[in-house]
C-alpha cells in the first residue's frame, strides 16, 4: 500500500510539472530551430552569427570569462562550440518536450541555464532579461529532476511496458519514484542553494539585493588602454565593455589633445566612416569597423587603432589626452601617461 501511494505521489508530481516541461523544452529546442531551420546563424560570415552574440557575453561574464575569451580568439573552435552547443540545446529541448530520460535532460537544462546565467546574466536593457532566463532555467531544471515525467511522456510509456524501468538507473535518468531516501533534505538543500545563487548573481550583476541598482546594458562604455606614440603615429586599444548588445556604439569623434588642453588632431564622423581597415587590428570575432556615418564598436569588441600623425606639425605631437565621442554625446578620456 505504501509503495502504491509513493508511486501515485511521484506520478502526480510529474503530471503537475507538465506545463513547465513543455515550455522549458520548447525554450531550448527553439534555439536550434531558429538558428538552423528559420535562419542560418552558425555561419561566421553571415549576419547574426551566434558567435558574435557569444562575444557580447565576454566583458562582464562571471567565472567563465577565460573560456569565452579563448573561443572568441579562436574562430574555428568557436564555430565548433556553437554548433555543438546548438545541437545539445535541440536534443535536450526535444527530449524534455516528449518526456524521454527526463531527469538526465533536466540536468542538461540546469547546466545550459547555468551557462546562460554566468555568461550573460548581466545583459538586459529593461527586465534583466538574461539573468531571469538563467535563474528560472536553473530552478526549472532542478524541479524536473525531482519530479521526472508521468502521464503524457515517453518515460511513462516505457514504464507501462517494460520491467527494466524499475531499475535504479532508469529512475535516476528518466522518471519514477525519486531514488533517494532523504528526498525532503535534498529538495530543501538544493532549493536553498539555488536561492542563494539567485540572490548572489542578482547582487553581483545588478545590485538588486542591496545598495545602488545598476544596469550595464543601458549606456555604452568604451575603455582606452595600451597607448603607444611615436613621431609618425599613435596606437591605442579600445574595448567596449557595456551597453546594449543588439547594436554598436557609434563613434563620431576622436580628439588628440596636448598638455595645454588644445586639440592638435581630430577625426570627425565622416573621417571615421572611412577609417582605414588596415589601421584596425581586431582581437575577437565581434569586429570594430567603419560604418556609413561613424566607427561602429559592437559590445565585447576589442581592437588596436592606429592614427597617422605625419601631417601633424612636429612641435604639436606632444599628445597628452585621447578623447572619444559617441553619437549619444558620451565621452571617454584617457591620458597617454
Amino acid at each position: 500500500m505504501t509503495n502504491k501511494i509513493t508511486n501515485q505521489t511521484s506520478d502526480g508530481a510529474g503530471l503537475y510539472t507538465l506545463s513547465i516541461r513543455l515550455v522549458i523544452g520548447w525554450t531550448y529546442f527553439s534555439a536550434f530551430w531558429r538558428r538552423l531551420i528559420l535562419e542560418n546563424k552558425l555561419t561566421p560570415d553571415e549576419a547574426g552569427y551566434i558567435g558574435e552574440k557569444f562575444n557580447h557575453f565576454l566583458p562582464n561574464a562571471l567565472g567563465i570569462k577565460p573560456i569565452i575569451e579563448y573561443l572568441v580568439t579562436h574562430p574555428n573552435a568557436l564555430q565548433t562550440s556553437m554548433i555543438t552547443f546548438t545541437i545539445i540545446e535541440g536534443l535536450v529541448g526535444l527530449f524534455i518536450i516528449f518526456g524521454l530520460f527526463t531527469r538526465l535532460m533536466a540536468l542538461g537544462v540546469f547546466s545550459l541555464a547555468m551557462g546562460i546565467l554566468l555568461g550573460s546574466g548581466w545583459i538586459g536593457t529593461t527586465c534583466l532579461d538574461e539573468w531571469q532566463i538563467g535563474v528560472l532555467g536553473i530552478a526549472c531544471g532542478f524541479t524536473l529532476f525531482l519530479t521526472g515525467s508521468s502521464t503524457y511522456s515517453l518515460d511513462q510509456h516505457l514504464r507501462n511496458k517494460y520491467h527494466f524501468t524499475e531499475k535504479k538507473w532508469f529512475k535516476w535518468t528518466a522518471s519514477g519514484v525519486f531514488p533517494l531516501l532523504n528526498r525532503k533534505s535534498f529538495n530543501l538543500t538544493g532549493s536553498l542553494l539555488i536561492l542563494s545563487l539567485t540572490l548572489f548573481t542578482n547582487q553581483y550583476f545588478h545590485g538588486g539585493v542591496f545598495g545602488t541598482l545598476h544596469n550595464k546594458s543601458v549606456k555604452p562604455k568604451v575603455e582606452i588602454s595600451n597607448i603607444k606614440t611615436n613621431q609618425s603615429q599613435i596606437q591605442f586599444e579600445i574595448y567596449r565593455t557595456e551597453g546594449v548588445d543588439v547594436y554598436g556604439s557609434f563613434l563620431i569623434g576622436i580628439d588628440l589633445i596636448n598638455e595645454k588642453g588644445e586639440t592638435i588632431h581630430s577625426l570627425n564622423s565622416a573621417e571615421l566612416s572611412k577609417f582605414p581597415k588596415n589601421n584596425i587590428q581586431n582581437h575577437y570575432v565581434s569586429k570594430i569597423k567603419p560604418g556609413k556615418h561613424s566607427l561602429i564598436i559592437p559590445l565585447g569588441a576589442k581592437a588596436d587603432l592606429t592614427i597617422d600623425l605625419k601631417e601633424v606639425p612636429l612641435q604639436s605631437k606632444n599628445i597628452s589626452v585621447i578623447k572619444l565621442t559617441d553619437i549619444s554625446g558620451t565621452e571617454w578620456i584617457a591620458k597617454t601617461e
